[in-house]
C-alpha cells in the first residue's frame, strides 16, 4: 500500500482514495519520545540546568504511559532519572544533533486502519542548524524492533515537515501557520501546492493563520507555540492584552483570526484564552515563552510553566479545556533558553504502535 518510491504515498492515496488518519493529540497513547540533552548539543553550557526538566518531564509520563528515551548514554541518563519505573522506559543510544523530537520524531498515522510512521525531513527549521543526525532517529527507532510488527514506515525525507508545524483535530482539520509552512527555506511551496501535501496524508481541510508569532522564535511561527487543539470544537490560544507588549498587535490579529474559523459542523470555535507569558530574557534577548507549547498525555497535560504568577492562570484555563486531565506545570525556564518548550521536546506516539 505504501512503497519507498518517492512520492509514492500521495500518488497512491490520491488514485486509490485510502482512509488515512492523523490522530489528534488527546487519542490514547503508547508512548512518549524524548531525545536526551548532551554534550555535543547546544545544551552544552548548561546541561546541569535543563536536565532537572527532561527529568521532571520523564516522572510525569512514565507514570501514565512508555517513555522512549533516544540518548547518546544510556548509563547518563539512568544517572540522572535516579530510583523510577525503567520498565515504563525504552531506551536506544542513537546520535542527534539536538533534542527537539516534535520536529525530527515520527508523524504517526492510520492508513486503512494500520499504524504507520511517517519519516519527514527536518532541515534545522529553514536551514538555521545542523540536523543530519537528527534526521537518521525516526529510521533508526523503526528499525530497532521498539513497534509492533504492523507498523509501517514510510521515507518521506524529500519533504520538510515538522510536528509542532501542524495541529490535527483527528477528524480531518489542520491548524497551521503560513509563515512556517510557506517558507522559501523549506519546501518553497505555494498555498495550494502546501494543501495538497497535507491533504496526502489526512487533511480534508485547512485553518491557516496569517497573523501570531513570538520574539526569539526559531521555527518561523510554529503553530504549536500560538494555538492548539483541545478537542474538535475547542482551541486555546495565546491572548496579549498588554498594548505595550511588543505582540499586542500580532496576536491581537490572530485572536480575530480565530474568530472566523468554524468546524467542520459550520460553529464557531470555542475559544479559551491563554495569558501571554511574562517576557524573559537570556543576555538581553526575548525568550519565546509560550504557555500553548503544552503535551496531552494519557490522563493528564504537561504545562510549561515559568516561575510566574501567571501559571496559576494559564493553569486554571486549560482545566477549562481539559476538565477530565490533571494540569501538571513543568518549569521550562532553561527549555527556553534554547528557544523552544515542553512540547518542542516530546513527540507522542498513539495507542497500536508499541
Amino acid at each position: 500500500m505504501i512503497h519507498s518510491k518517492e512520492n509514492s504515498i500521495f500518488v497512491d492515496m490520491e488514485q486509490n482514495s485510502f482512509s488515512i488518519k492523523l490522530p489528534a493529540e488527546w487519542t490514547s497513547q503508547s508512548a512518549v519520545m524524548l531525545t536526551w540533552p548532551h554534550i555535543h548539543t547546544d545544551w552544552q553550557p548548561i546541561l546541569d540546568e535543563v536536565i532537572p526538566c527532561f527529568v521532571s518531564i520523564a516522572k510525569e509520563v512514565i507514570r501514565r504511559e512508555k517513555l522512549i528515551i533516544v540518548c547518546a548514554s544510556i548509563a547518563d541518563v539512568k544517572s540522572a532519572l535516579g530510583d523510577v519505573d525503567y520498565s515504563q522506559i525504552i531506551f536506544r543510544e542513537f546520535l542527534s544533533n539536538d533534542t527537539w523530537a516534535r520536529d525530527h520524531g515520527p508523524i504517526s498515522v492510520f492508513v486503512e486502519g494500520k499504524p504507520y510512521l511517517l519519516d519527514f525531513a527536518f532541515n534545522g527549521w529553514g536551514l538555521k542548524f545542523p540536523a543530519n543526525q537528527d534526521n537518521q532517529i525516526t529510521r533508526q527507532l523503526y528499525e530497532s524492533g521498539i513497534f509492533t510488527s504492523n507498523v509501517g514506515y514510510q521515507n518521506l525525507l524529500h519533504i520538510v515537515l515538522e510536528g509542532g508545524s501542524i495541529e490535527s483535530d483527528g477528524e480531518g482539520t489542520i491548524l497551521t501557520t503560513s509563515e512556517c509552512l510557506l517558507s522559501p527555506n523549506r519546501n518553497g511551496l505555494d498555498r495550494t501546492e502546501a494543501e495538497d501535501y497535507l491533504k496526502a496524508f489526512g487533511a480534508k481541510r485547512i485553518l491557516w493563520l496569517n497573523q501570531g508569532d513570538l520574539a526569539g522564535d526559531d521555527t518561523d511561527g510554529h503553530v504549536d507555540t500560538l494555538a492548539r487543539f483541545c478537542n474538535k470544537e475547542t482551541i486555546a490560544y495565546v491572548q496579549c492584552t498588554d498594548e505595550s507588549d511588543e505582540h499586542f498587535e500580532t496576536l491581537s490579529l490572530m485572536e480575530s483570526e480565530l474568530k472566523t474559523f468554524r468546524t467542520m459542523e459550520g460553529i464557531p470555535y470555542h475559544l479559551i484564552a491563554l495569558p501571554m507569558a511574562e517576557a524573559v530574557y537570556d543576555a538581553g534577548e526575548r525568550l519565546p515563552a509560550t504557555y500553548a507549547n503544552f503535551l496531552i498525555i494519557n490522563g493528564a497535560v504537561l504545562m510549561p510553566a515559568y516561575n510566574s504568577p501567571l501559571d496559576e492562570v494559564a493553569k486554571t484555563a486549560l482545566q477549562q479545556a481539559f476538565p477530565d486531565r490533571e494540569i501538571i506545570g513543568i518549569n521550562c525556564l532553561p527549555l527556553i533558553k534554547q528557544h523552544g518548550s515542553l512540547h518542542c521536546v516530546t513527540m507522542q506516539i498513539p495507542e497500536g504502535f508499541i
